[in-house]
């Protein structure tokens, strides 16, 4: 047998083996209409990818957020983690790299709109992570996690930590993944109103739609200040970048301690 080529993916990692990749974007709903009888073969689709990869997921964000937060108690860290590696975080974090437009599907799933679906998004961004594992090692594993679903979440993490004096703080609530509630609840403590989300423009097909959308907040006077854009094959995709893009700029711009008071001023 002739040595498999490799595959460059388009989530990153080049694959020795191609057929992981592949059976990691195969949902169940496939691999029944193909051969019914496949119910019964654990290598036909994502499901036992998914087991493993949930594992990996877990060690790499625990050992990622310990080195980076080393004044966190273990409890908060824990709340920092089930947040990270839950449904709705991973399901928004595969939408985020478009993880549903590589998915093999089966007709009925594909017709009720399965490449948006956070369940089934979730479930292969974790086949895709032991795909990438059992193909490469641990190092671009850690990559591909670092990179796709720790760093997205990190600006409302640094931000619900720090303190005046940046210690970590212990009230932490663990509501990571959701940018949008995030930011908002962030601009409200600080005394600022509440963003708004603008529809710039919007492209392409019907099938293939492109979303730009522009953030904004107004101070006590009402002065509006333009805290980011960003694009998405949906509005609220869009409206979710756009805020992760929001905290990148406080976080940039001032000190976590500051962000707020600086952020009226400059509005």
């Amino acid at each position: 047998m002739p040595p498999r080529k490799s595959t460059r993916s388009p989530f990153g990692h080049t694959f020795r083996d191609p057929t992981l990749l592949e059976r990691a974007l195969t949902h169940r709903s496939l691999s029944y209409e193909t051969n019914p009888e496949s119910l019964t073969d654990t290598q036909a689709d994502n499901e036992q990818l998914e087991f493993l990869g949930d594992a990996i997921l877990g060690l790499i964000v625990a050992e990622a957020l310990y080195r980076r937060f080393p004044q966190s108690r273990e409890g908060e860290l824990t709340r920092l983690r089930a947040s990270i590696v839950s449904r709705k975080h991973l399901g928004q974090m595969a939408a985020r790299i478009d993880l549903g437009a590589h998915l093999r599907l089966g007709r009925g799933e594909e017709r009720s709109g399965g490449r948006g679906k956070s369940a089934i998004l979730s479930n292969a961004l974790e086949a895709v992570i032991a795909a990438i594992y059992l193909d490469g090692g641990l190092k671009p594993t850690a990559a591909f996690i670092e990179k796709n679903i720790l760093e997205p979440a990190l600006p409302e993490i640094t931000l619900a930590l720090a303190t005046p004096n940046g210690v970590g703080s212990s009230t932490f609530s663990g509501a990571v993944g959701d940018h949008k509630s995030a930011l908002q609840e962030h601009l409200q403590a600080s005394g600022l109103g509440k963003p708004e989300y603008v529809l710039l423009s919007e492209s392409g097909p019907d099938h293939q739609k492109r979303f730009h959308i522009q953030v904004v907040v107004q101070d006590s006077a009402g002065n509006a200040t333009t805290l980011a854009e960003a694009d998405g094959p949906t509005k609220k995709a869009a409206q979710q970048e756009a805020a992760r893009l929001a905290f990148l700029r406080i976080l940039a711009d001032n000190p976590p301690a500051t962000a707020s008071e600086k952020l009226v001023a400059s509005a």
